[in-house]
């Protein structure tokens, strides 16, 4: 007997709920009866919970003591598709399923009733004079075949003020009407304007369009050179599904990349997708979680969370600068938006595309190994050429203790100035400088909260903490021996290079671009917008800059510290240095002028640095890729974080401890555990933070060995362990 898709009333009902439970709960359904995976409110204790109708009741509790479900909440049940996606992503991550389900219902007013706002449509009088305004106003209208839009929206798209359009409305030539707020966005015309394709960018694009015509799974790697037009080419894959009538979700790595890429799409389809991230509205996230629920929003452009939307008919997922760390979320749930891009694919039979100039080393070896198709893009688009690639020995260059700028690139930086050329000094350190020492004591200033050091940020005035967010005015006196004018700054940070910039370029304009320097994502937005429209010489900038954004006028990228990635143990440390270095560098000539990029090492012999140079890309894969193979680490081999932590230090170290002494449930699978041992900043917020790592082959079932192993020691007091399957970081 199959699953049942409707409860009539009375009858018992599963709901899962948001609250943190070990199970589902038993209900009955209201009058009207519900669906399966309908959205419900129901009583908890004295409470009222969102929940979701995941099955028939269990029938283990007291019928008596069984309370019904309060109301059906007006929105599209979740499918069975999206319920699987749930309980497999938590299932991976190791995860509780309300955790993951909060993930899934994080808009706001979902139990509210529907609400009403005014909308404009075309009438049928005429105005007493014509204007251009007026006539803009009109024609928009007409364009969109008697479409509603709010005053807003009207506003913008026929570029009037909204006093235009009111009194077009006294005449009867506009009508203005009440509407439900959460509307249906424009639809999108797959065969509006798409741009000229090179050839490469044809073959590419047909190959892609084949794949999503089959209806079926499946993931491609998309890798092509920085400028070589990956974008237009995923962009004919939205098209594609769009003719099929199947959604598409575009995931960007960086909130600040979506101004630019929100105005391509509208230029190519003719409408603008929805938009979901941290910056939107309230009332926009609930009218886009219920219209991707509806099939009225048919593309997405979103950050990793979207992918929790509750997609009607999803048919492709695209991940833009997929070797980005940004996809990897590393507090409360902890997962990797790449891959459960895949899972979520791989369950309701959609396409990925992987996008990237430098693909991460897991995606490499899936397409090496023949479980992603890989297409390659060697060119970059138009007349734009590669950048020269070159290195700047730090060790012959004559600079003062107190300066990063070298002579040569300070030459460079000058040479293009005097071009009307913009150049980009490079430095992946937030802040002022990342340490501020007592020259009287020795003491380094940290954290009260956490064992780091607190980064001076000269232009606030302040030090921050960039672990846990505490921050508190630059003293005058140490901390330590209280005495005054003693505390220096140690090493540069993005502010210090500015100010060295002032100095040697005093009649150059300067930008910093630095996300810790705008208090909005609009005010970065409009922050790049004028920089790519020339309003800057030379721009000091973090790894911000290296995602995805367009400056033409950038012809020179000038790296201060390239050997500064190499510094650790991380086993991806090679990785992202050359993944960063060649974003970076990708940032120069991507117009007409062609490019260079100067990199400042200590250590032009160090194989990533000679790799980068050389511009062998997948030569620098291989050999990665044979030294990770050899240690049996991911990707051919698995990995587990166990993070403890708790306020007494000695609590997370019994428990640690505990757990290395109890392993047999993981030598079972040929696993092996390492640890207990403080992590690298062992205190954040106040709780002393201690790690394991687990190590496994690539064939090892390890999560339900991990569960069998953890399922030893509940977890009490004060005492917390999360689990950070395919850890990103060892911090």
């Amino acid at each position: 007997m199959g699953e049942v898709d409707f409860f009539d009333e009375g009858a018992l009902v599963g709901v899962l709920t948001t609250q943190p439970l070990d199970r589902v709960l038993d209900y009955k359904a209201p009058a009207g009866g519900l669906w399966l995976g309908a959205f419900v409110e129901v009583p908890l204790g004295p409470r009222k919970v969102l929940g979701v109708v995941w099955g028939a009741g269990r029938g283990d509790w007291d019928p008596a003591k069984v309370r019904s479900v309060i109301r059906v909440l007006e929105v599209a049940p979740m499918r069975s598709e999206m319920r699987s996606f749930v309980e497999r992503a938590a299932q991976y991550t190791l995860t509780s399923l309300p955790s993951m389900l909060r993930l899934a219902t994080r808009a706001p007013g979902l139990s509210d009733p529907p609400s009403m706002r005014k909308v404009f449509r075309l009438g049928s009088g005429t105005p007493d004079r014509q204007t251009d305004a007026r006539r803009r106003v009109m024609e928009t209208l007409t364009e969109y075949g008697g479409l509603s839009f709010t005053l807003k929206e009207l506003s913008e798209m026929a570029g009037v003020t909204s006093s235009v359009v009111k009194g077009l409305v006294k005449q009867g030539v506009v009508l203005e009407e009440d509407s439900p707020r959460d509307t249906a966005f424009l639809k999108m015309d797959p065969e509006h304007s798409g741009k000229e394709l090179t050839k490469d960018q044809k073959a590419a694009a047909e190959n892609i369009r084949e794949r999503i015509q089959t209806g079926t799974y499946g993931t491609t790697l998309l890798r092509g050179v920085t400028g070589s037009g990956k974008t237009e080419v995923y962009l004919e894959a939205v098209a594609e599904c769009l003719r099929k009538g199947r959604q598409a979700l575009v995931l960007l790595p960086e909130i600040a990349l979506t101004a630019e890429f929100l105005t391509r799409i509208q230029a190519r389809f003719g409408a603008k997708p929805a938009e979901w991230h941290s910056g939107v509205t309230m009332t926009e996230r609930r009218r886009i979680w219920k219209m991707v629920g509806q099939g009225g929003a048919q593309v997405v452009i979103g950050a990793r969370s979207a992918l929790f939307l509750p997609y009607q008919d999803l048919g492709l997922i695209v991940v833009d600068e997929e070797h980005d760390t940004s996809y990897k979320q590393d507090d409360g749930v902890l997962y990797n938006a790449r891959d459960m891009a895949v899972l979520r694919a791989s369950i309701c039979g959609a396409q990925v595309i992987l996008a990237s100039a430098t693909p991460s080393l897991e995606s490499w070896a899936n397409a090496d190994a023949g479980k992603y198709h890989r297409i390659e893009l060697t060119s970059r688009y138009g007349p734009a050429v590669m950048p020269e690639m070159t290195a700047i020995d730090m060790r012959v260059e004559e600079l003062p203790s107190s300066n990063w700028i070298s002579p040569s690139l300070q030459a460079a930086v000058n040479s293009r100035i005097a071009k009307g050329e913009q150049s980009l000094l490079f430095i992946n350190r937030r802040g002022y400088a990342p340490v501020t020492i007592c020259r009287a004591c020795g003491h380094q200033v940290g954290c009260d909260h956490c064992d780091a050091r607190m980064v001076e940020h000269r232009f606030q005035k302040r030090l921050l903490c960039h672990q846990c967010g505490e921050s508190k005015p630059m003293p005058e006196a140490c901390p330590s021996c209280h005495v005054e004018g003693k505390l220096a700054p140690v090493g540069p940070g993005v502010e210090r290079l500015a100010e060295e910039a002032q100095a040697k370029f005093p009649d150059a304009r300067l930008a910093v671009l630095s996300s810790d320097l705008f208090g909005s994502a609009r005010a970065l937005k409009e922050g790049i917008a004028a920089i790519a429209d020339g309003g800057a010489d030379v721009i000091i900038g973090t790894q911000l800059v290296a995602k995805g954004h367009n400056f033409p006028l950038l012809t020179l990228v000038g790296v201060i510290d390239a050997d500064l990635g190499l510094q650790g143990s991380d086993l991806r440390a090679a990785e992202r240095t050359f993944q960063l270095m060649r974003q970076v560098a990708g940032r120069a000539g991507r117009s007409e002028r062609k490019g260079i990029a100067m990199m400042q090492t200590f250590q032009p012999e160090h194989p990533v640095i000679r790799a980068i140079l050389a511009g062998d890309e997948e030569a620098f894969w291989k050999a990665e890729a044979a030294a990770r193979r050899h240690a049996v680490v991911p990707p051919y081999g698995r990995m587990a974080g166990i993070i403890l932590s708790s306020p007494d230090p000695q609590l997370a170290f019994d428990l640690g401890n505990a757990l290395a002494r109890n392993d047999q449930a993981l030598r079972q699978v040929g696993a092996q555990v390492f640890g207990p041992a403080p992590a690298p900043i062992a205190r954040v917020r106040g709780r002393h933070r201690v790690r394991l790592l687990v190590k496994a082959d690539k064939t090892a079932q390890l999560q339900p060995a991990l569960t069998k192993w953890l399922s030893q020691f509940p977890i009490k007091g004060d005492l917390r362990l999360a689990v950070d399957i395919d850890p990103q970081n060892f911090y």
